[in-house]
């Protein structure tokens, strides 16, 4: 359950958690309006300061790919920003979320990539090990077998206990963790933070690690190479 300092993270942003059950360790259910009410398919849009500072350090080798690929594409949020950076794209997801979706189709229908190159913000709770077993990225790294692929995750995701064949298998090439916190929810900034795992087959060596602060690709094109 919420500790006190989360309920007084709600009381200084002045919003409201939802009620949400709780299960509890006989199996029971209590209703806690201390927690965050997930959303159904782990829909939560991305808020454009997370994919604007990944571009910033990522767009070089962006631009090396036809297209990029959003399979979780919702809204069209991740979308918006790419291809305000001349990118081409082609989403998918597996609601109809306002026709931001080139098609809608489950990501564990496709046998082949759209492109080879994915950016996206997954469903977390199929790239965790407790409930997912990481399903969603061994689809991603076995099955489409895509050279390049970043997500948006908790940076705690490598912690999660099941998940070292995994990790061992397949490193990342390049982590970025982001030095502020986001909200995705719209009930408070969550006590957490996030960053950006990048598994890419150009990459040799052992993981490295960056950090990743607001930034914006444009800002180059805007003021004629001002960085």
């Amino acid at each position: 359950m919420a500790t006190a300092s989360a309920r007084g993270l709600f009381r200084a942003t002045g919003n409201k958690p939802k009620p949400v059950a709780v299960q509890m360790l006989d199996g029971s259910f209590v209703k806690s309006v201390s927690g965050l009410e997930r959303e159904k398919d782990d829909f939560y849009p991305t808020p454009p300061d997370p994919t604007r500072a990944f571009l910033h350090a990522e767009i070089d080798r962006l631009r090396e790919f036809d297209g990029i690929w959003e399979p979780s594409c919702g809204d069209g949020a991740m979308l918006r920003e790419m291809r305000a950076l001349g990118l081409e794209t082609y989403g998918s997801d597996l609601i109809d979320r306002g026709g931001a979706a080139d098609v809608v189709r489950d990501f564990y229908k496709f046998r082949y990539p759209a492109f080879p190159a994915i950016v996206t913000n997954p469903p977390f709770q199929e790239c965790g090990w407790g409930n997912g077993k990481a399903r969603w990225l061994k689809h991603a790294l076995d099955v489409l077998d895509v050279e390049y692929m970043a997500l948006l995750l908790n940076w705690s995701w490598p912690g999660a206990g099941g998940l070292a064949p995994f990790w061992a298998e397949h490193p990342p090439a390049r982590v970025y963790l982001m030095r502020w916190k986001i909200d995705f929810t719209g009930q408070g900034a969550p006590p957490m933070l996030n960053a950006w795992f990048v598994w890419d087959k150009q990459h040799q060596g052992e993981t490295v690690l960056r950090m990743l602060d607001r930034k914006d690709a444009r800002q180059h094109e805007l003021f004629g190479g001002a960085a």
